[in-house]
């Protein structure tokens, strides 16, 4: 299993933090080691004083694919879920400043927590789904999937031309505007169309 995540994908996220709006998806990985499941609760870690928050829809790949068509896309994702994409803001404007990866800023243990995964025929229409994160009780990023830049098939086509998908891969398909820092004591709660997916501490 691994987990492939997909930067830039909304427009206002891309501006707030001077990135140029991208003309093909922007994608990086994640080791399974990242994953935080059922809401247990997150550390921060002691190697960053700037870890933000990203919040973002999660597929989940349901058969294995190379050089998927895009309008054969669809069929390979079954479930969705939300997920958040730590990041670790300092490391990551180093790197940046010095031209290197972003491993470190993104692949981190428990950096990815995931959701519970749900059938996407649960949902009436994938490309107008709001979802958002409550930090503290207080509304800090909200999103529609409508607003994406490359669809979820763009992507999972994209990907496939690269890197063969195989079933229970995870695709974190992008954050939109307004991330922002976590401290020790907050309260994160993470909502797909009004449904609580996400709710766990930092320690």
């Amino acid at each position: 299993m691994k987990i492939i995540a997909v930067g830039r994908n909304y427009i206002e996220h891309a501006n707030e933090l001077n990135n140029p709006v991208p003309t093909i998806p922007v994608i990086f990985l994640k080791p399974d080691t990242a994953l935080l499941k059922d809401n247990r609760d997150f550390y921060y870690p002691e190697f960053s004083k700037e870890i933000h928050y990203e919040v973002e829809v999660v597929l989940r790949i349901c058969k294995e694919g190379k050089h998927v068509s895009e309008k054969f896309a669809s069929n390979y994702f079954d479930q969705i879920g939300l997920g958040i994409d730590f990041t670790a803001r300092d490391i990551q404007q180093q790197h940046k400043e010095k031209g290197l990866p972003w491993e470190l800023a993104k692949a981190f243990d428990h950096s990815a927590p995931i959701s519970e995964m749900i059938p996407k025929e649960k949902f009436s229409d994938l490309y107008n789904m709001d979802f958002r994160l409550d930090k503290n009780q207080q509304r800090v990023q909200k999103g529609n999937t409508k607003d994406l830049i490359f669809s979820f098939e763009r992507i999972i086509t994209f990907v496939s031309q690269y890197i063969t998908l195989r079933k229970g891969d995870l695709i974190y398909t992008g954050t939109p505007a307004s991330v922002g820092p976590v401290q020790i004591g907050d309260h994160l709660e993470g909502y797909l169309q009004d449904r609580k997916l996400l709710d766990f501490h930092i320690k």
